[in-house]
């Protein structure tokens, strides 16, 4: 007798049918039938993750780097429970992510029962939708429109499954063909367009200033900069998409920024902000003009002035613009500000690449640019929040065919490895490398253990200060002496060989390269452990007065505190990296 077609079948079906290739999570008694399910579909598979947490950072790699729909799935309690973080990452990222949060006996919710939450609620705020299925009638209509919600907003939906409703049996029907529909074309009005080419006109300079909205509009947007004579400055999301082929390049914006972007921003007298959310409005200036070209109503004008708005998909505003606009034959305030751009590169962001090879520890500005120019043309980087941030911002090349992801909207902690996992599975024959922190990789070092199991060739560059240096620095500009950022120096590469995996540590700059070498040529996972020098901070572009008075303050309490060694120390790691008056 044939077997009876259950709703977990029933959802596995449309998770193939919508292009669906990966489930990641922890197996647990709730969750068994939609495991069992999996197992037996052609066409997906499941992959066991060390902590659920990593399974949902894992598949919003997956779904970033892919644009297809991933899924992670958890246990009833505790286990869905850990994959809100993930969520909360892949959510704001805007990436199709669907999470299977299994639940309790239907007949037990309301009661106190053993593992009891409410995963219809609790998900609601890191989630586009959230519903839970309560019946097989139910069950094929609430599945679809989960994995539209996914793709159309797009963002995370959550499927909330008692186990016991899982296992119920479903009237035979044709599977759902579910196909992902092609993005629509945004274009902006015609009045917005005309306003914002007469703003052009009526500027003396001009600034753009580039978020991950131009990534399919890098050539439109260089042809207007051309045309106009502007710098182009970027968020860090924007980076990847815009920096590569890119002669006004003027650097980056922010708390991890480098360069002359804010000057280029203070300077102009229009200021076109390009698909960007960027969310520091005091690294934007107040008294500039700014228009604003987003696709999405909801970003404009929440971050900064906004004096004229464009909504409309970046490309198409921009493709739209450019006949309307004259060419502006001055080039003055170009070649400054990309003057001072590279004046500033190779001056306080280049200070520790060069002739550093014999000092120690190792200066991990050093460490990263050794690390860009190993890494293969199209390789995909994953990088802890921290300051991993900063390196892969300030050092890592992009040139159209790189990917670098991270938690870069969320911040959390801890997002590498399981990024990388993802990012490998998806990938395969890609190099994947992850540019973790130590405080980041003894989070989830669990997740090494999946690397072995699954065999994945995943390349992990540990920066390893045994600090927590971003916090540090945080702690620096407050005033405040570091306290609770410092971790016990640790072996990693002892930790990874335990478990299998092909590592090295290295305390010499020297030798960088030819261990950074050993592992990409190695075929599975490995970890090269750079111990690198835990005062080493980086400054961000504008620093205030109070920022100054906070870090003279903390330096005051650390000599009276007894710690006038590490004072020296400090000023010695970091005395190319003040800024001069």
């Amino acid at each position: 007798m044939a077997r009876a077609r259950s709703v977990a079948d029933q959802l596995v079906d449309q998770l193939v049918a919508a292009g669906v290739k990966h489930v990641y999570g922890i197996v647990g008694d709730s969750l068994n039938p939609v495991v069992d399910a999996v197992r037996r579909t052609e066409g997906i598979e499941w992959v066991q993750v060390r902590h659920e947490e990593a399974g949902a950072f894992a598949a919003a790699a997956e779904a970033e780097l892919t644009g297809r729909l991933a899924v992670c799935a958890g246990s009833c309690g505790p286990g869905n429970l850990h994959l809100i973080n993930g969520l909360y990452d892949a959510n704001r990222s805007r990436v199709p992510v669907l999470a299977i949060a299994s639940h309790i006996p239907s007949s037990q919710i309301g009661t106190g029962y053993f593992q009891e939450t409410h995963p219809d609620r609790l998900f609601t705020e890191c989630s586009v939708y959230s519903e839970m299925i309560s019946s097989a009638d139910q069950a094929p209509r609430v599945i679809r429109s989960a994995i539209h919600h996914a793709y159309g907003a797009p963002g995370v939906a959550v499927l909330t499954l008692p186990g016991d409703v899982a296992e119920l049996d479903v009237p035979e029907a044709a599977i759902d063909i579910l196909t992902r529909p092609n993005a629509p074309r945004v274009i902006p009005a015609e009045q917005d367009v005309r306003a914002l080419a007469d703003a052009i006109e009526a500027a003396k300079t001009v600034t753009i200033f580039a978020g991950a909205g131009t990534a399919a509009a890098h050539d439109d947007v260089i042809a207007l900069a051309d045309k106009l004579g502007a710098p182009i400055g970027h968020s860090l999301r924007g980076k990847e998409h815009i920096q590569y082929d890119n002669p006004f390049d003027v650097g980056m914006s922010g708390l991890l920024g480098y360069g002359a972007c804010q000057a280029a921003l203070e300077g102009a007298d229009l200021l076109i902000l390009l698909g960007t959310d960027f969310p520091y409005d005091q690294f934007l200036p107040a008294g500039v003009r700014t228009a604003q070209v987003d696709i999405s109503p909801t970003r404009l004008g929440r971050r900064t002035r906004m004096d004229l708005a464009v909504l409309g998909d970046v490309g198409e505003t921009v493709r739209a613009l450019l006949p309307l606009v004259k060419r502006n034959k001055s080039r003055r305030f170009l070649n400054a500000m990309v003057s001072k751009h590279k004046k500033a590169m190779s001056g306080v962001v280049g200070a520790y690449t060069k002739d550093v090879e014999h000092q120690t520890p190792i200066h991990p500005e050093y460490a990263a640019v050794t690390l860009d120019e190993e890494a293969a043309e199209d390789a995909v980087f994953t990088v802890d929040t921290g300051m991993c941030n900063v390196w892969a911002a300030r050092y890592i090349t992009p040139n159209g065919r790189r990917r670098v992801i991270g938690s870069f909207l969320h911040g959390s902690m801890a997002n590498a490895v399981p990024h990388a996992i993802g990012a490998a599975l998806s990938h395969p024959g890609r190099q994947v490398i992850a540019m973790a922190g130590d405080g980041g990789l003894s989070m989830l070092l669990g997740e090494l253990v999946t690397l072995k199991a699954l065999e994945l060739p995943v390349k992990i560059v540990l920066f390893d200060n045994a600090t927590l240096g971003m916090v540090r620095l945080e702690m620096l500009v407050e005033g405040l002496p570091s306290f609770g950022t410092d971790s016990p120096s640790i072996d990693y590469a002892a930790v990874a060989r335990a478990v299998g995996i092909h590592a090295v540590r290295v305390e010499q700059p020297t030798d960088i390269r030819a261990a950074l070498r050993d592992a990409f040529a190695h075929p599975g996972p490995a970890l090269v452990d750079l111990v690198t020098d835990p005062r080493a901070l980086a400054l961000p572009p504008k620093i205030t007065r109070k920022q100054v008075a906070g870090f003279t303050t903390a330096m005051s309490k650390e000599i009276l505190g007894g710690g006038m060694g590490e004072v020296m120390s400090m000023a010695r790691s970091n005395l190319r990296n003040v800024p001069r008056p």
